[in-house]
């Protein structure tokens, strides 16, 4: 399958991603032609499938340990699986395709659990990460063969699975005239650092913190559950951000590590948000004070991150690019870089994580290593993703 497929002028994959936000699952169709440096990126569909509400609840269940239990995990996996099948066969009618078309999916799955410092366990220490939608019934339900479950062989190499749209960002937007960021503001907001006509061996990404995730959780928690998300920060704009507050929750452990380092929702999900949330209670700030000053949390850890790389122009996509009130703050702390967005290259903010995966799996076909150890830490270069075998063999 794979030999055949090396052999096409060029492969059109399907990338699907559900992010640490848990909102839905995107889908982007991609045509690839070469691999490596050498691949040319064609974006020809892009479809998002928003979780109903009773499917978002379920996810969030995944995310509270004393909710979840073993059953419950097996059956989301597989639940998930059918709901990622399902979004690759509506984006495949949407695009004006049929299934015949599609030579690969890619599908990163739902992380459920990132742990990739080490945890005491018995008498030994390990590291893990969990991302589930089961590969299997995608491949059954689409006939497509699928590649998955890519974080998991990063770690085993001794990285930390995290992050993995490095590579992607190496191929997309690799300059021969200046140095470049690529800065994705998900639920975790992570940047790659691109030196001017950089080698694969120059890339540096990392976790800068938290993105849309802490402020997402302080918005419930002030909403009684009502609202998700701060839509284009207009609470925050009604809230004046606490210097105090920030410096509290800047002296958090995390942001002095250096890279390589990735989080995740165990360090700075629901219980991070709720704390925070008390603490400023307890300043006396009022709910958009409160909400201001999480938006400053993301934009203050995102430029501090930046500072020090002399990057002349920053591109940033992700669902943090329309909370406007988060970019303004970024652009005043970043004066005299040049400010871009995904769009700007002709990829929807939303497209570009789904699309990621899709490229790191026209790696695999080739069998070429497709991690980035200079990002994501590991001991050696690596290929990312388990093959399942689709109908049409």
């Amino acid at each position: 399958m794979l030999e055949y497929l090396r052999g096409k002028e060029s492969r059109v994959i399907i990338g699907l991603m559900s992010g640490t936000s848990a909102d839905g699952v995107d889908a982007s169709i991609v045509r690839i032609r070469g691999h490596a440096k050498d691949s040319k990126i064609e974006l020809i569909h892009h479809y998002h499938y928003e979780y109903p509400k009773e499917i978002k609840e379920l996810i969030y269940r995944l995310f509270d340990i004393e909710k979840t239990n073993i059953p419950f995990l097996s059956s989301m996996n597989f639940l998930l699986g059918e709901i990622f099948a399902d979004t690759a066969i509506e984006a495949i009618k949407e695009s004006g395709l049929s299934q015949n078309d599609i030579d690969l999916i890619a599908s990163h799955g739902q992380t459920v659990f990132h742990s990739p410092y080490p945890q005491k366990l018995g008498d030994f220490q390990t590291r893990s990460t969990l991302q589930i939608g089961e590969g299997s019934v995608i491949a059954e339900k689409t006939g497509i063969t699928t590649i998955c479950d890519f974080r998991v062989r990063d770690m085993a190499a001794g990285g930390h699975g995290a992050p993995l749209v490095p590579f992607a960002d190496w191929v997309l937007f690799t300059s021969e005239e200046f140095t470049r960021g690529v800065l994705n503001i998900g639920g975790i907001a992570n940047i790659t650092i691109l030196p001017k006509d950089a080698n694969i061996d120059d890339v540096l990404a990392f976790d800068t913190g938290p993105g849309n995730m802490v402020i997402d959780e302080v918005v419930r928690e002030i909403s009684n559950g009502e609202l998700n998300f701060d839509k284009d920060g207009s609470i925050a704009r009604k809230g004046k951000i606490s210097n105090k507050l920030l410096e509290i929750l800047l002296s958090h452990p995390y942001f002095s590590l250096s890279p390589p380092k990735s989080t995740g929702r165990e360090i700075f999900g629901r219980l991070f948000a709720i704390n925070l949330y008390k603490r400023g209670k307890s300043l006396g700030l009022s709910d958009e004070d409160i909400v201001a000053t999480a938006t400053a949390l993301t934009a203050t850890t995102i430029a501090n991150s930046i500072k020090q790389f002399g990057i002349e122009e920053l591109i940033i996509g992700g669902g943090g690019v329309y909370n406007s009130y988060l970019i303004e703050l970024i652009k005043n702390l970043l004066p005299g870089i040049k400010i871009k967005t995904h769009e700007d290259f002709g990829i929807p903010n939303q497209a570009k994580e789904a699309l990621a995966f899709a490229i790191l799996a026209n790696e695999v076909v080739f069998g070429s290593p497709n991690n980035v150890p200079s990002a994501t830490g590991a001991k050696k270069k690596v290929i990312l993703g388990k093959i399942i075998p689709g109908g049409r063999l």
